[in-house]
């Protein structure tokens, strides 16, 4: 936590000696004739560090012993305890500035958004069980019916706990219905060029997986194509199955009603451009109308096959 600044080379019996006139610590400014020791509480000391640098090629380790001879600590364990302050308020700050960034905002609401449908899938499925427990023999459809199917023929015969139940899966509908508008109009204000290729939802989802914004630009267009497809990807390394072609981008429906031999490179233009989407997004925050046209005719032209 110091930056050095450096005086000229200084000739000394044929050789050169570099002499250093400050070295800056998080603590205070230490210097060839004493120390000055910076004042402040926690707050400020962490604020003292967000402004220090150093360069490897001036870098002097730095002694704990300097802190007390600067009257900052009186000794090692208050050295630390005090650092561990600084510090820790340090983490925090970082702790609550990323959280205050738009995009990581939108990921909880992605996975609010995935947790919900989880919910909602797991307490048809149950309701589905508890049905045909209460309903046994030969059924006009397979058992492997859509659950959500056993609520909606059961909605105007339930009573008690059962209606409850499906009352909870109609809110748990509704809570998703706010969700994915929310998270469509948050998707189009961080994202906006991703946003235009591939949608809100399905762009929000791509930036879930990646875990940030950042994240999300630094992916080669390779990992954007299978992004979701974990599963799948596992799988191939570890038996030789064929390997993944897309992931979430499967969601887009340029993908999934392409013609099964196109899917592949459809998902790889798509991807490709996604990875161009991502940066502009990133550094730029603005749609590039010049962008996108190009990137909507290339994705056009692998869907024709051409």
């Amino acid at each position: 936590m110091g930056m050095l600044r450096k005086k000229g080379p200084r000739i000394s019996s044929g050789r050169a000696h570099i002499t250093y006139s400050m070295q800056r610590y998080w603590f205070g400014d230490v210097t060839e004739s004493g120390c000055i020791r910076a004042e402040g509480d926690a707050p400020a000391l962490a604020a003292r560090v967000s402004t220090l640098a150093t360069g490897m090629e001036g870098f002097v380790p730095l002694r704990w012993e300097q802190a007390e001879e600067c009257g900052a600590v009186k000794d090692r364990a208050g050295y630390l305890a005090r650092l561990r302050e600084v510090t820790s308020f340090l983490a925090e700050q970082k702790i609550q500035d990323w959280y205050a960034r738009g995009d990581a905002v939108l990921i909880q609401k992605v996975r609010m958004l995935e947790d919900v449908d989880r919910a909602a899938n797991l307490v048809a499925e149950r309701f589905q069980e508890w049905d045909l427990a209460l309903h046994p023999g030969p059924r006009d459809e397979p058992r492997e019916a859509a659950p959500r199917r056993a609520l909606e023929q059961a909605r105007g015969r339930a009573e008690g706990a059962r209606a409850s139940v499906i009352a909870s899966v109609d809110g748990l509908a509704l809570a998703r219905a706010a969700l994915v508008q929310e998270v469509s109009a948050s998707a189009g204000e961080i994202l906006p060029n991703c946003t235009a290729l591939v949608g809100g939802l399905v762009a929000a989802r791509l930036l879930s997986a990646a875990g940030s914004l950042d994240a999300l630009a630094r992916l080669p267009a390779a990992s954007l194509q299978v992004l979701g497809a974990r599963a799948a990807l596992f799988a191939h390394l570890r038996t030789g199955s064929p390997p993944p072609k897309h992931g979430i981008l499967y969601q887009h429906h340029r993908v999934h009603n392409a013609p099964r031999g196109r899917r592949g490179k459809v998902a790889r233009t798509l991807a490709a451009r996604l990875a161009i989407a991502a940066r502009l997004d990133r550094y730029r925050g603005t749609r590039d109308e010049e962008f996108l046209k190009k990137a909507d005719e290339a994705v056009r032209r692998a869907g024709r096959g051409t």
